[in-house]
């Protein structure tokens, strides 16, 4: 991609195909490979890049917004880049703060990598285990919901560690996918978002050098990192539910307007409206608070984050639903497109935190306690209780 500003050029040029390919996917629960590979050819995958190491310096507020747009026109794709997105944002983050970002940076824009993230479900405690080795360390575990993972070149992931002196501690790095030891379990078979093949990825006995250990904290204790992480990553991830659910009222406007008003469809436009509204000031709000990634991270501009992304998926949720009632029975048949909105937009209840985990996170932080709970395990050590899934 040129400049930046051509985004909006090459979002144009390929929405016809992308909408036309986004049935089949759905239909086949395959990954949207052919998507993928349009948009690599486009060089979106480096976009949010600075051009002083290749890439094409896009905004971040602009990233929202092509991810946005390519939600319209196929929510599994937008998902699933927007999970490569949020990765290299925070690596982005670093770099420009003096911490280490630039090699996987740079790892992205040799050959348009994908970057796979795992981070969600690993949340403050992670799984799977790291054991010493010459040189570095061994990994085995298994990693759920693994985004793009088919299509993906490089796993930013996490694993324990029994320190022996600094106890059990959670370590953060990258993995080639073709390292000896990864494979994909094909397991991803869902209600919604079926071509974005987060499948799970296996790692068995992989070997991770000690240069590729990017973060060492405590297992189980929220860190500063996830300050950034979820300040970042949550007004990507947000965009594809509001560019879903925009398309989705687009649909319902024009059946509704062809039936001519009924006297109750016209009351679900307008409830549809205003929660569409409502998903759409949120998600402002959550890419302001990230303020173009130019900000000192702290909790209340994760709590912020958190909590915009429930009022975000509330609305989403609601929109999608008056969307569905107002065009009646012919939004229920598939030739719409409709339903699988409908079906795509669930998900977006089970990112980072779910509602109810994430009422308990903001309440305790305003009551001036610890946002997580911790519960003691059958072997004496402490959990975080509020996992993100």
């Amino acid at each position: 991609m040129g400049p930046a500003a051509d985004w909006k050029r090459v979002l144009a040029t390929l929405a016809p195909a992308f909408t036309e390919r986004a049935a089949t996917y759905d239909n086949t629960d395959e990954f949207v490979a052919e998507n993928y590979a349009d948009m690599r050819a486009a060089r979106l995958f480096s976009a949010l890049v600075p051009r002083e190491l290749g890439g094409s310096g896009l905004a971040y507020s602009e990233a929202c917004v092509l991810i946005r747009g390519l939600a319209s026109c196929c929510g599994s794709t937008a998902l699933a880049f927007s999970m490569h997105q949020h990765s290299v944002a925070t690596a982005l983050w670093n770099y420009r703060h003096g911490k280490a970002g630039e090699a996987l940076l740079r790892a992205v824009v040799d050959g348009e990598k994908v970057l796979v993230s795992t981070g969600a479900s690993d949340w403050l405690s992670s799984n799977g285990a790291l054991t010493r080795c010459e040189g570095g360390y061994r990994f085995t575990g298994n990693k759920a919901f693994a985004s793009g993972c088919v299509a993906g070149n490089l796993v930013v992931t996490s694993g324990r560690f029994e320190d022996p002196v600094a106890g059990r501690q959670v370590l953060h790095f990258s993995v080639s996918m073709p390292a000896d030891g990864v494979h994909i379990d094909r397991v991803w078979h869902a209600m919604g978002m079926r071509g974005t093949g987060s499948h799970t990825i296996v790692f068995d006995n992989v070997f991770v050098p000690e240069q590729a250990i990017m973060l060492r904290r405590a297992c189980g204790e929220y860190h500063p990192i996830w300050n950034v992480i979820l300040t970042v990553a949550l007004p990507m991830i947000c965009s594809v539910y509001v560019g879903m659910a925009e398309a989705a009222a687009v649909k319902a406007q024009a059946v509704a307007t062809a039936k001519g008003d009924d006297g109750v469809n016209s009351l679900a436009i307008g409830e549809m409206l205003n929660d569409l509204t409502t998903a759409q000031i949120a998600l402002q709000s959550l890419v302001e608070n990230a303020n173009e990634l130019d900000l000192e991270p702290s909790i209340e501009h994760a709590n912020h984050a958190l909590i915009h992304k429930t009022i975000v998926a509330r609305a989403v949720v609601n929109t999608t639903g008056k969307a569905l009632e107002a065009t009646g029975g012919e939004g229920y048949l598939c030739r719409l497109g409709l339903e699988r909105i409908l079906r795509d937009a669930q998900a977006v209840q089970f990112h980072l935190m779910p509602a109810k985990k994430q009422h308990r996170f903001t309440g305790r932080l305003a009551m001036g306690l610890d946002p997580i709970v911790h519960v003691r395990t059958a072997n004496g050590s402490q959990e975080a209780s509020a996992e993100a899934k």
